[in-house]
């Protein structure tokens, strides 16, 4: 079996039939197709869940069910070892995705082999909103970040080989803010890049787990912080650098992109030629 593209990952618990189908539909429905489409039940007792997904006849999805509950953080590290796509897509239950979410961040990954988080732009539903807005380019995201997370984790595709190489995975200690602290995790390893567009509709409606959580995602938040200011002091932040080797001064013909642990050589900024990893740090 040829290995799809990308994987998207969603684990769904006691997910609302209308969110969860007007949600698949979304993904079906993407201009992108090379991808596999993988489900996690974290409610095993719920039968109708589980009727709901099935109904789909579409191949690309690929139904898993947990025994008993695990959680969230967990149920997401189950989605990532089950995943083998080149990229992974993150969707939460009940967004729905617009139609060339895939296509956008596929072309952007493939044309930046340094970059190993894109994500864009998200709007509120059912009930209206304006564009969440978000700083694009990796500097201004990663001192954001030490603030606030500034990337959208429901609109975000990562490059697996970052997360594996690394041995980065979600963390159930900073549940229900998982997300930010993998992103705090990715900081000192990979680029980042929000791009310009919307890419999801944000559900908010009083259902969804931000709203539920709002106290515990606060303390989680401060938590973060501290790890995030104790990694990377401001003025010692490891960003990951670029930068061009030129022939004849200036013609750009292998680009350099360093990190604390490797530096890793791309001809023509996109195919990767050699790589030297540091041994310790």
């Amino acid at each position: 079996m040829n290995k799809p593209k990308v994987s998207v990952l969603t684990p769904v618990y006691n997910t609302r039939p209308d969110h969860l189908r007007e949600m698949v539909e979304s993904v079906l429905s993407q201009t992108f197709g090379d991808f596999e489409f993988i489900l996690l039940n974290d409610s095993p007792d719920n039968a109708e869940l589980e009727r709901q997904i099935l109904s789909f006849r579409d191949p690309r999805i690929r139904y898993e069910k947990n025994d008993v509950n695990i959680g969230i953080s967990a149920s997401r590290n189950r989605l990532l070892s089950l995943a083998r796509g080149e990229y992974v897509a993150i969707l939460d239950h009940d967004d729905v995705c617009e139609p060339d979410r895939f296509e956008k961040e596929v072309r952007y990954l493939d044309a930046h082999p340094e970059v190993g988080v894109v994500s864009g732009r998200a709007v509120y539903f059912p009930n209206g909103g304006p564009a969440l807005r978000l700083p694009q380019e990796n500097d201004v995201i990663k001192t954001t970040l030490l603030e606030r997370c500034c990337v959208l984790h429901t609109a975000a595709m990562l490059r697996k080989s970052v997360l594996d190489e690394n041995a980065i995975r979600y963390e159930a200690a900073y549940s229900p803010s998982e997300d930010y602290m993998l992103w705090i995790r990715l900081m000192g390893v990979t680029l980042f890049h929000n791009l310009p567009d919307v890419l999801v509709r944000y559900r908010w409606d009083g259902t969804n787990t931000t709203n539920r959580q709002l106290g515990r995602m606060r303390d989680k938040t401060v938590q973060i912080k501290n790890v995030a200011w104790r990694d990377y002091p401001f003025s010692a932040l490891p960003l990951v650098q670029s930068g061009w080797l030129k022939l004849f001064t200036f013609l750009p013909v292998v680009k350099v992109v360093a990190t604390p642990r490797k530096r890793t050589f791309y001809l023509f900024g996109v195919l990767p030629i050699l790589q030297w990893r540091r041994q310790k740090w």
